[in-house]
């Protein structure tokens, strides 16, 4: 006797749905190329019982905020719902227990009612109730993914999303008799339609601004604005934007890092250069008082500060004093001179000033013959 036939294998059966009556969900770990990087991402999936219409998402993490992001696109992917949806066991919808008797998670509950529809776990030991899902994650893995990078996580779901209308929802199935897409036409008018509101899905955060003028979501840091340092504000965490709020008002709204730690993101005009560096831009005020008083002056103004370091301050100033401190005459001939010869010595410049300045004193008959 074979030693492989020493357990006796069951017979298996089949299950079989009605139009609109089940539909499953569940995640796998997939092998990606994101960006250049290989990562494990998670694809959730949601397959329908009778048509076998199949909807795939992929996320860094899965968690009962990412199930109810991707069961939201799902449902609207499907313009509809069914009434039962067949679940894993695992704590993302489960709080507690196991198969068909387990407690769902109130927050998964509640989101549920939205779309009309109840999530049940099947039975520990029989992974086969949800066998559509499982066929559709080796069938994503060996056609979707293979060969294929993405630029970032919006390009990878875009693409998942275009090859479930365009490959997998399209080719025809030999239990249907018929493509996917075509068997959903027929089951459409039994689903649990779509209700006229559909609530964004946003996980809620309470933050105070730090000294730097950030928000911490998820290890990542986002701005706000310079006047709410120290205050407390409120987070909305969406798939893809952080928006943060004070006092019922927005006044942040980022895209969110969603694969990135510790990174920073600051928007325009939240942070403004500190008054020091405000103080240290444009022409110093010397500068300014010199100006505008004669041409030459302008232009050796102009050419001192180009050779001079940063905005010239110490030059304006040791210029604004020569020019303070001996007669105006001798200070604008020795301007004219230096500028002329392009002496921008101020050394020099204060020579020339005394030599002028000496020449006025010492010719007191300078008039006569």
């Amino acid at each position: 006797m074979d030693l492989r036939e020493g357990k006796k294998k069951k017979r298996t059966g089949d299950y079989s749905f009605g139009p609109g009556q089940e539909c499953q969900h569940d995640t796998s770990p997939h092998s990606i190329v994101v960006d250049g990087k290989k990562l494990t991402a998670q694809c959730a999936g949601l397959v329908f019982g009778y048509s076998r219409r199949l909807f795939i998402q992929y996320y860094p993490n899965f968690t009962r905020f990412e199930a109810k992001v991707f069961l939201t696109e799902a449902f609207r992917f499907m313009d509809g719902a069914c009434p039962k949806c067949i679940i894993d066991n695992t704590s993302v919808i489960v709080a507690h227990g196991s198969g068909p008797d387990a407690d769902i998670a109130p927050e998964m509950e509640r989101f549920g009612l939205i779309f009309g529809v109840k999530f049940v776990p099947h039975r520990i030991n029989d992974p086969d109730r949800k066998a559509k899902m499982e066929r559709n994650f080796s069938y994503a893995e060996g056609n979707f993914l293979a060969g294929r990078t993405f630029k970032d996580w919006h390009d990878l779901n875009d693409q998942a999303r275009k090859w479930c209308m365009e490959v997998a929802n399209r080719k025809p199935k030999r239990s249907l008799g018929m493509s996917p897409d075509q068997a959903h036409l027929l089951e459409k008018p039994h689903l649990q339609p779509l209700p006229v509101h559909i609530p964004p899905v946003y996980m809620i955060l309470y933050r105070t601004v730090d000294l730097s003028g950030y928000v911490a979501v998820d290890t990542n840091r986002y701005s706000v604005p310079e006047r709410l340092v120290g205050k407390k504000v409120e987070v909305h965490k969406t798939w893809d934007r952080v928006l943060i709020f004070f006092k019922h008002q927005k006044v942040a709204d980022h895209p969110r890092l969603i694969d990135k730690r510790d990174t920073r993101i600051t928007a325009k005009g939240h942070h403004p250069p500190f008054n020091r560096y405000k103080a240290h831009s444009g022409p110093c005020k010397e500068e300014m008082i010199l100006r505008g008083q004669n041409d030459y002056l302008d232009k050796y103004v102009g050419e001192l500060k180009k050779h001079s370091s940063g905005r010239g301050l110490r030059p304006m100033r040791r210029l604004l004093d020569l020019k303070r401190s001996y007669p105006e005459d001798a200070f604008k001939k020795a301007v004219e001179q230096a500028l002329y010869y392009g002496l921008y010595d101020l050394n020099r410049l204060e020579q020339m000033i005394l030599s002028f300045v000496a020449g006025d004193f010492f010719n007191i008959h300078g008039d006569e013959d």
